[in-house]
């Protein structure tokens, strides 16, 4: 057990949470299958599964490339693709809301800071104007298999968790609570596990994907971290991933998934809101 001042690793984490977890089963049903993304953007990049891999190439001139992939569905016709990208000297994780009732998805782009952003303090960042988390994070939407219009992807930010108290058991011995105080923030404490007693608010993304669903992307600015979960508050379950520095040596990445089961503990309805 921690302390509250014994901040740890990304890899650490990922050994704490390990033991027993609640992880969803890795789909084997998406093999032999392969989406278009048309990106809103303009880029267009196939991707075509194998049983354990994902291979892309793009119309435009980017980079082709395969990875190892993890893929999960929390509702049918929705899928969640996780992998790491490599381009040049840097790793980019990938996450895909691939939702194919609506033929449409949402792209996560995430990358960690370089060891200088890293020693950045948190009173030079803010007086700078630049977001406390050195962590970034891009999010794209797109069209499946179909030419793109505006209009085409239904998932859009959300406020709709805004004080909301959620309660997640990632395993028997790791529990986390998660405050949602407003569209670009909420704050998590451990409960139960390697964490135990820590506690912060970090900046986070909400995207609402359908009904009770929601994409929800957090960055951490103590020990750089990107965490996200697709979060069914109708069947009470969430399923993602934590990335980041494996060690302290910048020369590891650690991309681990996590699932819990949740639970609503209350609400909180600001009278002035």
């Amino acid at each position: 057990m921690s302390t509250p001042t014994d901040w740890i690793t990304v890899g650490a984490l990922a050994d704490g949470f390990a033991p027993e977890a609640f992880i969803l089963p890795n789909l084997a049903d998406l093999k032999n299958k392969a989406f278009t993304l048309n990106f809103a953007n303009g880029w267009q990049i196939e991707h075509r599964f194998e049983q354990d891999t994902v291979s892309w190439d793009a119309a435009d001139g980017h980079p082709s490339g395969t990875a190892s992939y993890r893929a999960t569905s929390v509702r049918p016709g929705l899928y969640l693709v996780d992998f790491l990208k490599g381009e040049g000297a840097q790793t980019f994780s990938v996450s895909l809301v691939l939702d194919t009732a609506s033929a449409a998805f949402t792209a996560v782009l995430g990358r960690m800071p370089a060891p200088e952003q890293t020693r950045e303090g948190l009173y030079s960042r803010a007086l700078a104007g630049k977001p406390l988390t050195s962590v970034e994070v891009q999010f794209l939407h797109g069209s499946l298999d179909r030419p793109w219009q505006p209009g085409l992807c239904p998932h859009v930010p959300t406020g709709e968790l805004v004080g909301l108290r959620n309660l997640y058991r990632y395993s028997p011995s790791e529990v986390y609570e998660h405050i949602y105080l407003n569209e670009q923030f909420y704050a998590w404490q451990c409960l139960k596990g390697v964490e135990q007693g820590l506690c912060d608010t970090d900046r986070c993304d909400t995207y609402k994907i359908t009904d009770q669903l929601y994409l929800f992307v957090w960055r951490e600015k103590i020990i750089p971290t990107l965490g996200l979960v697709l979060i069914d508050l109708q069947q009470h379950r969430s399923d993602g991933k934590i990335f980041g520095y494996a060690g302290a040596s910048f020369d590891e990445f650690s991309n681990f998934p996590i699932s819990s089961y949740c639970q609503v503990l209350n609400r909180t309805e600001y009278p002035d809101a």
